[in-house]
Order: structure tokens, then C-alpha cells, then sequence
């Protein structure tokens, strides 16, 4: 196949003898790894992102303030070291001596300063500007009720940054190893403008640099030379490779085209697992699957409809006969796991499921819904086997209750696109992964203001309770019982059908080595080596 030749992993040179005779010998062996990927990235700018899959991609091409190792623990990045006072609001950063650009050029305390009131800009339209908003006056520029010189970032001098809050956020600086808050290159972006994202002409602090990418096919990223610790980065090329179908990179992964997949056709589960033994990898992962469902389209906008709808779904049936027991049933929007919160769960989860069945279509027929009026449904999804499978299992539970469901699928990155640009649907599917170890990294996406806001939820009780949370930072056992009530409205509000919690399901090669088990699934390729 023109991809395996493509990839080839070994260079050879060739080496005359002084008695005119001819040896061939090894001169450098490429260490290629060949990374597949469930879909394709949007973008690599990292202020215009917000899926898994780009952040994978982004993790390899920039380095932000800290980061996270093969054990997604926090390590410093691009500052080696910091400080933070003792009511907790001001963090400085003292950045990494000598650490450079791809370009060579310096990466300095205005590089964070530009690049978060970039993130902040509404003119940039970044889906995750909330993310910065425990900083001081972040909130008021990205809604234009402030300048961007207002908010709480000074550049104190070259190597210095000095970060305000506007109270104590105990997730501060794990929220840092988002894609969001990474740097990027201001001279690089006025001198290029949109193309500054291209190969060849983006320019990056991380471990990698982008050499090539080929939509649908792979994402070339070789070595970068300047980075800091390029002498302990194993791999020299890593390409990332995008195939949305599950079974075709089973098949790849098989035939030696992929090192690994981030996911795995669950129908097939007990047959991989027979196959490839403890290469495939399956543990909990921080992470929920919902149904966004337009709460202020009608007739979605009913919160007895949404929850007649969200009773109606047989979750265990789902987990264990769609997806092989790879997931769990859920209930609320916040997955278990996180440590001295309790989720709020949905008030029928303990009831039998006939009964959720029967309450669900008094309800309907109450609204005047049934076999002779049915209820039209259209449930979006991306690109999987996974999803397909769950949405017609939903199709079949719902069809009973004089529910007609239609699906429409799209590939993952039109499918977010969509979402993005707040276009027209009645349900969504959506995965969220943990961006930090936290409760409010799901529920802030319900937030009004939140770009992932895929519901459209706007509840001000909801909004209060956040605030509230937000402003209680420096006492943790109060901040974790407001962020409970917070959930407790959405999940009474059916602001999103909750389904399941994750897995995560990954299938490594042998021949990886520092791609470590983790809750939050990240794998950086630097801390990754390969043999042959």
C-alpha cells in the first residue's frame, strides 16, 4: 500500500571500501511511530479546537505553562517552575531559561500574554475562552465589556508572567495542560495570518513540528532539534493517521500500518481481546456520552418531554449488549471518580425499567404524543460503529412510545462543525472527556457562555450556583457541595440526556513502551520509544 511504503520506518546509506568493493550498512534508523486516530483534526490552531483528537495532536506540537507525563501528572512546561501566593490568587510562572520557538526564537512571558488575550478575543471565536475566566476580568473581554490590557496577565519581564484569579481555582494549574491556554507565535501569525497553521510555515514549542498533512490520510510530525529536552525524545516521526472506521483500523493495526488506535469497535471486543491479549487496553476514563438536546427549540424545550425521553432509555442495555460492557450506565453529567465530589443522579435511576417505560409514555400521551401523532426525533451522530449502534438501540427503545427516530450521520469533524456554529438539530451526540481532574470541567460546558454549550442551556439558578462555587475556591468542601447543587439543576433540567460513562479503549503495540495506563487517557508521543 502507497501508506506503508510512505511510512517506512528504516534508512539505509551505502558505503564504498577502499578496494572499490560495496557494503551496505545501517548509517540511521528512523524511529517512526505510526499513531491512528478514531477522526481527524478541525485545526491545529489551539485556540480553535476542542475535540480529543486534536488535543492528542496539539499535546505533541506545543507546550503550555505545565503539562502532563506517560502518567497524565502534572510536570512543568514551558515554565520551569512557580509560585503562588497565599490567598491563592496570584500564581508566577518563571519560564524555562533559554527554551526557544521551532524558529529559534525566544519564547517568552509575552508570548502567554498574547496568546491568552488571543484566546480571549471574541473576534477569535474560541469555543473554550470560559476556560480562562477564573482570571481576573477574562470574562468581561471576552464578552467586550473590557480591554484586553484589563485582564489579570502581566508579562513582569521576559521570563516572568504573573497570573491573577479572580478567587482561589484548585484546578488552576491542571487547567493549564489544556490546548487552550498553549502559546503560540504572534510574529508567526501576522506574518502568515490563516496560513500560519500550514506545514512548513506553523511554528511551535513542543516536542514536534508539523511537517506534513495530508487530509484523510496522515499528520506528519517530525523531531523538533530546539526543543528543550529533544535529546530524551525517542521518536523521530510521528504520523498521526485518521480512520473514523473502527473494523478498517483493526485491520491496520493488524497488517503493522498503526502502533496503536484510541478506540475499538466494541461488537468486537471479545474477539479482539482473544486476539491481541493485553494489548488491547480497557480501564475507566474520566469521561461522559450524552445527548445534546436543543432546550430552547420547540418542542424540546418542554423539561417534561426531555425527561420522559431520558427516562424512556434503557442504559444497561446499552452498556452491556451495544458496547460489550466497555461502558457504564449513566446518570448524571459528571462521571464517578472524581475525588470528595458526589454526582447528582437522575431521580429514576433506581427504578425498574418498565416503570421508567410506563411513566415515560403517560407523559407522552399526556402531551398528546402516540402511535397515531408521533413524535419526530432526528438524533445526529459522528462517524463510528460505536455511535451508530447506540442511536439505532435508542431508535428501537423509543419506537414503542410513538417516538419516530431518524439518524443522520456525519464524519467528526463536519459533525462538531455543526454543533459549533449552533445549526439546526433535535439531539446530538457528545462525548466529554475531562480536561482536568475536576467536576467543573463537564459542568462548565453547560454554562451559558461556554462555546460547548451544545443544548443552548440557560438556567440563571444554574448560573448562580456556579458563581458561588467558583468565588468558594479557597474552601473546598463548600466549593464541591454547590458544584453538586449545580448538577442537581441540570440533571432535574434534562439540559443533556446523560447515557453512559466512558472507558477508555485502546489497542498498543508491544513494540510501544511509555504509553502508560492513565484515567485521562493522554499519551504524549516525547514520552513514547519504540522498537523494532
Amino acid at each position: 500500500m502507497k501508506m506503508r511504503n510512505l511510512l517506512k520506518a528504516t534508512v539505509f546509506t551505502v558505503s564504498l571500501t577502499a578496494a572499490g568493493g560495496m557494503m551496505l550498512a545501517p548509517a540511521f534508523a528512523e524511529v517512526v511511530y505510526n499513531r491512528g486516530s478514531a477522526a481527524e483534526p478541525e485545526s491545529v490552531d489551539p485556540h480553535k479546537t476542542s475535540t480529543v483528537y486534536e488535543a492528542h495532536v496539539l499535546r505533541d506540537l506545543f507546550m503550555g505553562l505545565v503539562m502532563q507525563d506517560a502518567k497524565a501528572e502534572l510536570i512543568p512546561g514551558a515554565a520551569e517552575s512557580w509560585t503562588v501566593s497565599d490567598d491563592g490568587k496570584t500564581y508566577t510562572f518563571k519560564l524555562r531559561a533559554g527554551a526557544t520557538w521551532s524558529d529559534g526564537s525566544p519564547v517568552t512571558a509575552d508570548d502567554f500574554l498574547y496568546s491568552f488575550r488571543r484566546l480571549e478575543d471574541p473576534a477569535t471565536g474560541a469555543e473554550y475562552a470560559s476556560m480562562l475566566y477564573p482570571i481576573v476580568n477574562a470574562e468581561e473581554v471576552n464578552t467586550g465589556k473590557a480591554k484586553p490590557e484589563d485582564m489579570g496577565v502581566k508579562a513582569v519581564d521576559a521570563n516572568t508572567l504573573e497570573v491573577t484569579l479572580k478567587a482561589p481555582t484548585p484546578y488552576f494549574l491542571e487547567m493549564l495542560t489544556h490546548q487552550a491556554a498553549y502559546p503560540v507565535n504572534k510574529a508567526s501569525i501576522e506574518k502568515d495570518g490563516a496560513d500560519w497553521i500550514k506545514p512548513g510555515k506553523l511554528v511551535s514549542n513542543g516536542a514536534f513540528t508539523l511537517a506534513e498533512w495530508v487530509p484523510n490520510d496522515h499528520i506528519k510530525m517530525v523531531k523538533n532539534p530546539k526543543f528543550y529536552d529533544a535529546a530524551n525524545v525517542k521518536i523521530d516521526v510521528v504520523n498521526f493517521i485518521p480512520t473514523e472506521d473502527r473494523s478498517s483500523a483493526m485491520k491496520r493495526f493488524e497488517a503493522g500500518e498503526l502502533d496503536s488506535y484510541d478506540d475499538l469497535p466494541t461488537e468486537q471486543l471479545p474477539d479482539l481481546k482473544a486476539k491481541f491479549g493485553d494489548q488491547i487496553r480497557v480501564a475507566p476514563y474520566l469521561g461522559s456520552y450524552y445527548y445534546a438536546i436543543k432546550t430552547d427549540k420547540a418542542p424540546w424545550d418542554n423539561v417534561e418531554l426531555r425527561t420522559a425521553i431520558s427516562e424512556a432509555i434503557d442504559r444497561d442495555f446499552l452498556a452491556e449488549k451495544v458496547w460489550n460492557n466497555s461502558m457504564f450506565p449513566g446518570y448524571s453529567m459528571v462521571p464517578p471518580g472524581t475525588v470528595g465530589y458526589t454526582a447528582a443522579i437522575a431521580s429514576y435511576a433506581d427504578k425498574s425499567q418498565i416503570d421508567r417505560e410506563d411513566e415515560a409514555k403517560a407523559v407522552l400521551v399526556k402531551l398528546g404524543y402516540g402511535p397515531d401523532k408521533p413524535l419526530k426525533m432526528e438524533i445526529r451522530y459522528n462517524t463510528s460503529e460505536n455511535h451508530k449502534n447506540t442511536a439505532v438501540a435508542i431508535q428501537e427503545q423509543l419506537k414503542p412510545l410513538g417516538i419516530e427516530v431518524t439518524l443522520l450521520n456525519t464524519d467528526t469533524k463536519t459533525h462538531y462543525a455543526h454543533l459549533e456554529q449552533k445549526g439546526d438539530y433535535d439531539v446530538a451526540r457528545i462525548g466529554w472527556i475531562a480536561d482536568y481532574q475536576d467536576p467543573e470541567t463537564f459542568l462548565g460546558t453547560l454554562r451559558k457562555a461556554s462555546g460547548n454549550n451544545y443544548s443552548n442551556y440557560n438556567s440563571p439558578k444554574f448560573e448562580e450556583l456556579m458563581d458561588k462555587a467558583a468565588a468558594a475556591g479557597g474552601n473546598p468542601e463548600e466549593r464541591m457541595k454547590l458544584l453538586g447543587e449545580a448538577e442537581r439543576q441540570v440533571v432535574d433540567d434534562v439540559a443533556i440526556i446523560p447515557l453512559l460513562y466512558y472507558s477508555y479503549k485502546d489497542i498498543v503495540s508491544p513494540k510501544l513502551t511509555g504509553f502508560d495506563d492513565n484515567v485521562m487517557d493522554v499519551h504524549p508521543s516525547r514520552f513514547i520509544s519504540k522498537t523494532e
